[in-house]
């Protein structure tokens, strides 16, 4: 008989993080949407429309760390997207490992510089 590898003795290959990224995008991009609600309610609700108004909002500590912690969630949701596009249109492996090299430099630099903003306010 031919080994067809079908069943629960077949060879499993790949790097098995589907279920975990596909699970990262769905929890990061809820958190990003809570953050937008809490947002635009903070903002419409708000007596005092003015830059003084949001940069008291900022300047509370709870605020700070939802926006940092969305912040995060949004570079993390932002590298596996760039990552998996990454992995599924560029071949060459050279290539696609600068690309994702620079992609993490990036992104980390982009939350460094976002982190010290919100903790200026």
């Amino acid at each position: 008989m031919a080994n067809n590898n079908i069943g629960p003795k077949r060879l499993v290959v790949g790097a098995h993080y589907g279920v975990k990224d596909w699970l990262v995008q769905r929890v990061t991009a809820v958190l990003m949407v809570v953050y937008t609600a809490v947002l635009f309610y903070l903002i419409f609700t708000s007596s005092n429309p003015s830059y003084e108004g949001w940069a008291s909002l900022f300047a509370q500590q709870w605020f700070k760390l939802f926006s940092a912690v969305t912040l995060l969630a949004l570079f993390y949701h932002a590298w596996v997207g760039i990552r998996d596009i990454w992995m599924d249109y560029i071949k060459p492996v050279g290539l696609r490992l600068f690309l994702q090299i620079a992609t993490i430099g990036w992104l980390i630099a982009c939350a460094a510089w976002s982190l010290q903003i919100l903790w200026s306010v």
